[in-house]
């Protein structure tokens, strides 16, 4: 008798519609289940404007790392240069400088930042989660002598907090940012060469090579967008709170990673990309604002995420698998 190989087509059918639908079918039933046990609560308008405000910051440093994630590269500094351009933004507020030069000075600062990290992997082919842990190390330390190891809160203009504090028609400023990068690199990642060029570099790094695409070049630029994004993250951290201390931004880094992780079963399954991570970005959200609401210990609310993270790099690898 002949052994049979080929797979139930019910069973990849199933694998495949959990690896490219996953994550949505997860934040839908997250909201369902938050709903019932907290309709006054949770399901309410302002409720889920305050969550587009929740995860606005997560989303602009994820948009970074989903960057880095196309060409195949990870960036483990992002969280050390948000710390970074909270306190540049911070303390350039306080000595009085225009609000918008606060904002773009800390940007530059982490485009040049992504740029050294992007020579130094390309240029001598090293690791690049070995280099940027390097370089996240080596800013820590620069933050923390720049502040004293202590928060800058003292003498924050009201101008400063105007863009982390405000918003427009009911809209968090923080909120429309947010949307607007998201569209500005959703274009830039599919409708514009250097985006293409990007997926082509993460899919077949050879190939691309071989069909004249400078990976260097490429490679490096994905890096330095990455760092402004962070450095942006910061200084937009710092407006909303009206402080910046110098590990600020250190707790977006995990959660920035997971984000991309778990909108890689969104759109496009198995493939970095900008809407599946503004949606992974949005189930962590929810996620952390339903359990919040029924008074979830931090602790437990940890276990939780943790638990929902693999099993979607679980399902996604199944997915891969049988594709």
């Amino acid at each position: 008798m002949i052994a049979q190989t080929e797979k139930s087509p019910n069973k990849i059918f199933n694998k495949s519609v959990l690896s490219s639908y996953g994550t949505i079918i997860a934040g839908i039933l997250i909201i369902i289940i938050f709903s019932v046990l907290s309709p006054s609560s949770f399901a309410t308008v302002d409720n889920f404007i305050n969550i587009t405000r929740q995860i606005s910051l997560l989303v602009v440093i994820a948009v970074g790392a989903t960057l880095v994630m196309s060409v195949n590269e990870f960036d483990l500094s992002i969280g050390a240069i948000a710390s970074l351009g909270g306190v540049v933004s911070a303390k350039l507020a306080t000595e009085g400088v225009p609000i918008i030069l606060c904002i773009l000075i800390p940007v530059l600062v982490g485009f040049l930042v992504g740029l050294i990290n992007g020579s130094i992997i390309t240029h001598f082919n090293v690791l690049s989660f070995v280099t940027t842990l390097a370089m996240g190390t080596v800013i820590g330390g620069f933050t923390f002598w720049f502040t004293g190891g202590s928060t800058i809160f003292e003498n924050i203009p009201q101008g400063f907090k105007w863009i982390g504090q405000t918003g427009i028609a009911g809209i968090p400023m923080l909120s429309i940012i947010m949307l607007v990068l998201v569209l500005v690199f959703w274009f830039l990642m599919t409708q514009m060469s250097v985006g293409r060029r990007f997926y082509a570099i993460g899919g077949n790094e050879k190939a691309s090579k071989v069909s004249g695409i400078p990976i260097k070049k490429y490679k490096t630029f994905a890096f330095a967008l990455c760092g402004m994004l962070a450095a942006l993250t910061g200084a937009l951290l710092a407006s909303r709170l009206g402080s910046a201390h110098p590990t600020g931004g250190d707790g977006y880094f995990l959660n920035a990673y997971a984000a991309v992780f778990l909108g890689m079963t969104v759109v496009r399954s198995g493939i970095p990309n900008i809407f599946g991570t503004l949606f992974g970005a949005a189930v962590l959200g929810i996620l952390a604002n339903g359990l919040t609401i029924l008074e979830i210990p931090t602790f437990l609310q940890n276990v939780i995420t943790g638990m929902i993270i693999i099993i979607a790099l679980i399902i996604q690898k199944l997915g891969r698998e049988n594709t």
